[in-house]
């Protein structure tokens, strides 16, 4: 019986070392800066100093919508993975959504692309056929990368995306890579690794406009990742600032805006800072929602997240924020509740500014 145990427990270490050199031979290691391809339809006209741009920023999980409660939620749910069925209403709700509301520029995070937990689909692809008409240009950024992750919730590939759509052109595109937590190297492999896709819209009169896509990590006690993410996106919006380059940046940054994290229940404080570190940047630059709003009278008009929890039935906090340069004025913003409760865990939030005139 010793010996059959013995054998059973070798073979059990022998296959999870060889899960783990393949999950190795197989992950993906960003450079620190990537230039990335943009991909283009159709020629379009360059922005205009001084016009008015509509933007729009959504976190759209993968096209899995609010049936599911997964094993990386909150309450750390028993789903994996939503059924073909629910990718495909999904998918047709997020391109109804932005057909009705047609931005000019679209920056989503977590559309998937060869990951297995939304059946292998290149959801960008299967977006813009359905967008065509409107968005000639695009270009996306791995978050997660991997053949194969041997977790068992995952247990097959892995690819989430941030994706930027465009009216206007986009003359190049980088990918910035963010600070990572300080694990060992073969753990950082099968984990996401957080990124800005930025990406430069030439203007008419010359001179580019940055607009910046990103996701941060989730809070974990004790760690300062998000501390130093958010420090790097600081310097780097500051490089724009000193260059006289507009930008602007929108995202799920994981963070709650001042006097937020009062308002939650002790067992919800758990996932966020009691100071939140994002006062980097709204310390100095314009926010949407800007604190007053997120946490005013209508702060439930601003709230952008519904976690996907069946004790709650409806956002509860905000999450997702839009930033711009100072030379960018804000003409008007609207977190997007009606009709849209029921597609993501986020709420898309939109804006229209006006481009700095011509110098």
């Amino acid at each position: 019986m010793i010996r059959l145990l013995r054998t059973a427990l070798l073979s059990l270490l022998l296959i999870t070392a060889l899960l783990w050199l393949l999950a190795w031979q197989a992950g993906w290691r960003p450079e620190p800066v990537e230039a990335l391809p943009v991909a283009c339809t159709a020629p379009a006209k360059p922005l205009a100093p001084g016009q008015q741009l509509k933007v729009m920023s959504w976190n759209v999980q993968y096209l899995a919508g609010k049936r599911y409660v997964f094993w990386y939620d909150e309450i750390r749910g028993g789903d994996k993975r939503p059924t073909a069925a629910d990718l495909a209403v999904n998918l047709d709700e997020v391109a109804r959504v932005i057909r009705a509301e047609q931005p000019d520029i679209v920056l989503l995070q977590e559309l998937d692309n060869n990951a297995k937990a939304s059946d292998y689909q290149d959801q960008l692809a299967l977006l813009r056929e359905r967008l065509a008409d409107l968005y000639p240009c695009a270009v996306q950024a791995y978050q997660w990368k991997a053949e194969f992750v041997p977790d068992w919730h995952v247990f097959g590939s892995v690819g989430r995306t941030l994706v930027t759509l465009s009216r206007y052109p986009i003359q190049q595109a980088q990918r910035v890579q963010l600070p990572l937590e300080s694990d060992n190297v073969l753990s950082r492999l099968l984990k996401p690794q957080q990124a800005v896709l930025v990406s430069y819209l030439p203007l008419r009169e010359g001179g580019q406009l940055a607009v910046l896509n990103t996701q941060l990590a989730r809070h974990v006690p004790g760690s300062d990742v998000q501390g130093r993410q958010l420090g790097a996106l600081e310097q780097l919006l500051d490089q724009f600032e000193r260059q006289g380059t507009p930008w602007l940046i929108g995202g799920d940054f994981n963070l709650l805006p001042l006097g937020q994290y009062r308002r939650l229940k002790p067992e919800q404080r758990q996932f966020y800072s009691a100071d939140s570190e994002l006062h980097a940047l709204w310390d100095k630059y314009p926010m949407i929602p800007s604190n007053p709003e997120a946490t005013g009278a209508e702060r439930e008009a601003w709230l952008t997240h519904f976690p996907n929890d069946p004790r709650l039935d409806g956002p509860d906090r905000t999450l997702d924020y839009l930033f711009h340069s100072p030379r960018l004025r804000r003409v008007s913003a609207q977190v997007l509740q009606q009709d849209t409760l029921e597609i993501s865990d986020h709420l898309p939030v939109t804006a229209r500014l006006l481009l700095p005139p011509e110098s």
